[in-house]
């Protein structure tokens, strides 16, 4: 049993408006919340910003960038929120628009999350009330590649990011046992595996990790999942900065983690993935 602080305070029907859809990951009910009762709370002006509670139904929403800069690059953002709740602007949102504006499809995963029952983070085990959104993250894979051609990218484009509890489910998707169906490549910010370790696959996607050194709720755990990937043969791109704390997504401080997200491009642009 665990508490983290992960960010946050203690059908497919589609809809369009201005250049982002939404879709539901699932054809129908979420399997393992069949019988769910909570409703769906959306809270706006937060210090973080707007953050979404209760997740029953799991939803993409698809940032399309114009023609004429589309590299042909999709990724799924998954943001934080220690499994109670979701960041969606801190840690999707403004990436998402970010990434539209650098000709890369940005994919916002609103994935199933705990109810939220009370004040703060609730003890619980990370791998339990992890599961539902790692189930999301991978159908969300299917998803966009079915709808890869509509969307304008490369089925064998496909990346996944996630940030604190989202970096979990995106690791989920990169060591689950279909191959053919983990992302073609996956970062994880301020984050990683929260629970048990789970067995490394040999062969995985290129992956971009970067944490903190401030960082007292993720920093031992990124650094314990980025030694079981050196160990396993992988070859991680890593960047620790010195100071950030958690939560930092795309916040000017002041700290060298302000730069992420350059780092990240740059990573991208090696990998091949900024150019059509």
């Amino acid at each position: 049993m665990r508490t983290l602080w992960a960010g946050v305070f203690g059908v497919a029907i589609m809809v369009s408006t201005a250049r982002a859809q939404t879709v539901n990951v699932w054809p129908g009910v979420a399997p393992g919340s069949e019988h769910w009762t909570q409703q769906e709370r959306v809270i706006e002006n937060t210090p973080l910003g707007t953050v979404i509670f209760n997740v029953v139904t799991p939803t993409l929403t698809a940032y399309l960038p114009d023609k004429s800069k589309a590299t042909g690059t999709g990724i799924i953002l998954a943001p934080g929120g220690a499994f109670v709740a979701l960041a969606i602007d801190l840690e999707a949102n403004t990436l998402a628009r970010s990434l539209q504006q650098h000709g890369i499809a940005a994919f916002v995963l609103k994935y199933r999350i705990v109810e939220k029952r009370g004040d703060g983070i609730p003890q619980m085990d990370m791998d339990t009330a992890g599961r539902y959104g790692i189930a999301d993250g991978i159908q969300a894979i299917k998803v966009v590649r079915q709808h890869a051609a509509e969307w304008g990218i490369s089925p064998a484009r496909v990346g996944f990011m996630g940030f604190s509890a989202g970096a979990m489910v995106t690791s989920g998707t990169v060591l689950q046992q279909d191959s053919a169906g983990r992302p073609n490549f996956a970062g994880l910010i301020y984050g990683a595996p929260f629970g048990v370790m789970p067995a490394i696959p040999h062969h995985l996607p290129p992956l971009f990790l970067a944490w903190a050194q401030d960082d007292a709720i993720a920093r031992d755990f990124a650094a314990r999942f980025y030694d079981a990937l050196v160990k396993s043969g992988q070859r991680p791109e890593a960047h620790m900065y010195s100071a950030g704390g958690h939560g930092f997504g795309l916040k000017q401080q002041g700290t060298s983690s302000d730069h992420w997200i350059d780092d990240f491009y740059n990573w991208l642009d090696a990998q091949g993935l900024t150019k059509k």
